[in-house]
């Protein structure tokens, strides 16, 4: 399997470089998540290194619309990455032989076949765990010319913001470690055992514990005052001078201080299983600024998020291509939109209980009308790391374009059941004309209005058993 990837990729470079070669215009479409902007990033940078005259453009999701524009545009040559499974007969009757796709969904066998579509299930590689669009992208890169492989550190973001941090204590497994190591041995990643804090390099120190919600502790997450009191107690200064201290200065003393404490505080809890998910690995790029949010991978990986979901997917890509300029305060910027939009979306559906309903094996949850499409990811990512939800599967409806409903669902914390939701959300909504797919354990659909009580009703009988069908 891996020298077919090798020949794949081989073959890839030999027909870039020829269009080059041959001043042909070249154009890479992607996908607006973390995974789409970093792939897309990685293939560019490699691109303009080799000459190629390029433009990059990002979709919220692959459709004939899309594959038509392709198709009337002016360049020569397509890429797509993160995107693209299920449109390889399209990208032929439309594209002819001049596209490729680099992916890491799930795809259907005919498009095993396809020598165009480089897709890491294909080699016999777990594309929901052991590498992500950008990790495919930056072995394109590779093959283009080895020199790229200073692209890594783009590639482990990439993982991140896929959450394949999979393996013990939140280390990686398959291509991914394999990367890490790359990365490493160049000296532009170091990675450590700490506690996993979010905003470890610029959120002061309550509010870094306040907002890690996964693991949840009861009475500490998303509560700012039981965490100073915590902070009170523990005898840890918050500032340094007039500066707000971040995780990422905390010392080693003081780490333990806040261990104990936090175990004190959730010894009624499973504090052995909290401080379990609460310590892991953590990935710093050492180039980059002190309290910048790009230092720590885990905070790049959520800073590009926020650029494609509220709709500026090119700050994303311009940072992941090196620029630490203006684009660099744009990007902080939007970060900080980002996040008070996940609070007041996390508000609205908390306190209208009855966009929420709640059963045995899943948490249907409607949040038309508050979430837009392209935050349903994240928002049904954290229900799903919500304790509450544990065991169950989240799916989560909201509006979308042209009289549309949009699918979000995710596996939650300790979800055993074995529905497959790449297929479940891919032939349901096939079933009801519409379009699906992703992974186990993360998938998306979309479907017309007017099918909307059919699909439901589906997907409940099926998450509850009754379609045998869409299980593994």
């Amino acid at each position: 399997m891996g020298k077919n990837l090798d020949q794949h990729l081989s073959n890839f470079s030999d027909r870039i470089l020829d269009h080059i070669r041959n001043g042909k215009d070249v154009s890479v479409t992607t996908h607006i998540d973390c995974d789409g902007l970093t792939s897309g990033a990685i293939i560019t940078k490699a691109l303009i290194r080799a000459g190629a005259k390029i433009t990059v453009r990002t979709t919220k999701e692959m459709s004939l619309g899309v594959v038509k524009s392709m198709q009337s545009d002016s360049r020569d040559f397509h890429i797509v990455t993160d995107l693209g499974g299920g449109f390889a007969k399209q990208f032929d009757e439309s594209l002819g032989e001049n596209w490729f796709v680099l992916d890491h969904h799930e795809i259907l066998e005919e498009e095993h076949d396809n020598e165009r579509v480089i897709n890491a299930w294909k080699y016999g590689i777990d594309g929901g765990t052991e590498i992500c669009a950008g990790g495919m992208a930056f072995l394109a890169a590779k093959a283009l010319d080895k020199r790229n492989s200073d692209l890594a550190p783009i590639a482990v973001v990439s993982a991140l913001g896929d959450r394949q941090d999979q393996g013990e204590r939140k280390s990686f497994l398959g291509k991914n470690a394999e990367i890490i190591e790359e990365a490493k041995s160049l000296g532009r990643l170091q990675v450590d055992m700490d506690m996993l804090l979010v905003g470890r390099e610029t959120r002061p120190l309550i509010d870094a514990l306040a907002f890690t919600s996964q693991p949840f502790i009861e009475g500490l997450t998303w509560n700012r005052d039981a965490c100073l009191a915590l902070f009170k107690s523990s005898g840890i200064e918050l500032k340094d001078g007039g500066r707000w201290r971040t995780p990422s200065d905390l010392t080693d003393d003081e780490k333990r201080l806040l261990i104990e404490s936090i175990t004190k505080f959730a010894s009624s809890q499973n504090a052995s299983q909290i401080m379990e998910e609460l310590i892991g690995h953590t990935y710093t790029f050492p180039a980059e600024e002190r309290r910048s949010f790009l230092r720590d991978a885990r905070e790049f990986s959520t800073m590009l998020n926020s650029c494609g979901r509220i709709s500026r997917s090119g700050v994303g890509i311009s940072i992941c291509m090196g620029d630490r300029n203006k684009m660099l305060q744009e990007g902080e910027n939007i970060l900080l939109e980002y996040r008070k939009l996940i609070r007041d979306y996390m508000n609205i559906l908390t306190n209208e209980r009855w966009r929420i309903s709640d059963s045995a094996r899943c948490v249907m949850v409607n949040a038309e009308g508050v979430v837009p499409e392209t935050m349903t990811g994240t928002i049904s990512s954290l229900l799903a790391g919500s304790p509450k939800n544990a065991g169950k599967i989240i799916i989560l409806r909201t509006n979308g374009e042209e009289n549309t409903i949009k699918f979000s669902s995710r596996k939650s914390i300790g979800c055993k059941t074995d529905v497959n939701l790449s297929s479940l959300m891919k032939s349901g909504a096939e079933k009801f004309n519409g379009i699906g797919g992703g992974h186990d354990a993360a998938a998306g659909a979309k479907i017309t209005k007017d099918k909307l009580d059919g699909f439901l009703d589906y997907l409940e009988d099926s998450v509850n058993g009754n379609n045998s069908q869409n299980s593994n």
